[in-house]
C-alpha cells in the first residue's frame, strides 16, 4: 500500500486526536495566519465562504515548506441567531453567548481545504464546508460558572466542545459529529478523493485493501 504524508495545518489538539483515532498520524504545522485580516478582505461573504477562505489560507500558509504530501486546513465557526462567531477569547463574551445558547439551537460550520503537493508545487486542491446542527441543553448558573472557570470555552468556536467538558451540555447533534469536533471525516475523505488520494493511504497501520 502506498503511504501518503499528511500535514495538518492546525494547532487544534481536538483535530489531531480525532485523526489519530481514525488511524492517521499527521505532521502538525501551525499556519499563524491573520484570521481577522482574511475575514476583513472578503466582500459580503456567505458563512460558508468565510470558513472555507480561512481553511484554504491556513493550508496554503504552510505549503511553502512542503515538498510532497497532502495538506489539510480547517476552520470552524458557529452560526447562531444569524451571526457567525468564532472563539470568544474572554469569560465575559463566553458567558453572554452561553446565556443565549442554553436550551437553544445553532449550526457549527467547519471549512476544509485539501492541497496535494508534488515537488514543492500545489498540483490539486479541493475545498468544502460541513454544517452540523447542535442542540443545547438548559445550563444552570452554577454549571456555567464552573464551565467558564475551566477556560475550555474561551478558545473554541462557539464557546463549546463536543469531545470535552462542553459535551455534557449538548443535548443532541444533527449531522456529522466529527465536524463539530473540528474536522469532518466524511467530507475530508471526499476532498482527498478529489485530489487523487485514498484515505486508506493515510492510515498509519498496514491494512489489506
Amino acid at each position: 500500500m502506498r503511504r501518503v504524508r499528511l500535514i495538518l495545518a492546525s494547532a487544534s489538539p481536538a483535530r489531531l486526536n480525532l485523526l489519530r483515532a481514525a488511524g492517521v498520524e499527521p505532521e502538525v504545522r501551525v499556519s499563524g495566519v491573520d484570521e481577522e485580516a482574511i475575514e476583513a478582505s472578503l466582500t459580503d461573504p456567505a458563512p460558508e465562504d468565510v470558513v472555507t477562505a480561512l481553511a484554504d489560507a491556513k493550508a496554503r500558509a504552510v505549503a511553502g515548506g512542503v515538498t510532497d504530501g497532502v495538506i489539510v486546513g480547517c476552520d470552524s465557526m458557529f452560526l447562531f441567531d444569524g451571526a457567525l462567531v468564532g472563539k470568544p477569547r474572554t469569560v465575559e463574551v463566553a458567558r453572554e453567548r452561553w446565556l443565549r445558547m442554553s436550551g437553544a439551537t445553532g449550526e457549527l460550520l467547519t471549512g476544509h481545504a485539501v492541497l496535494r503537493v508534488e515537488g514543492s508545487t500545489v498540483v490539486k486542491s479541493a475545498v468544502g464546508t460541513m454544517r452540523t446542527t447542535v442542540h443545547f441543553g438548559e445550563v444552570s448558573e452554577a454549571e456555567l460558572d464552573a464551565y467558564l472557570a475551566t477556560g475550555e470555552p474561551l478558545a473554541v468556536a462557539g464557546a463549546f466542545t463536543l469531545d470535552g467538558l462542553g459535551g455534557w451540555f449538548v443535548a443532541g447533534v444533527q449531522g456529522d459529529p466529527s465536524s463539530v469536533v473540528g474536522i469532518s471525516l466524511p467530507l475530508t475523505r471526499r476532498l482527498l478523493a478529489e485530489v487523487g488520494v485514498r484515505v486508506v493511504d493515510l492510515w498509519s497501520q498496514q491494512v489489506s485493501t
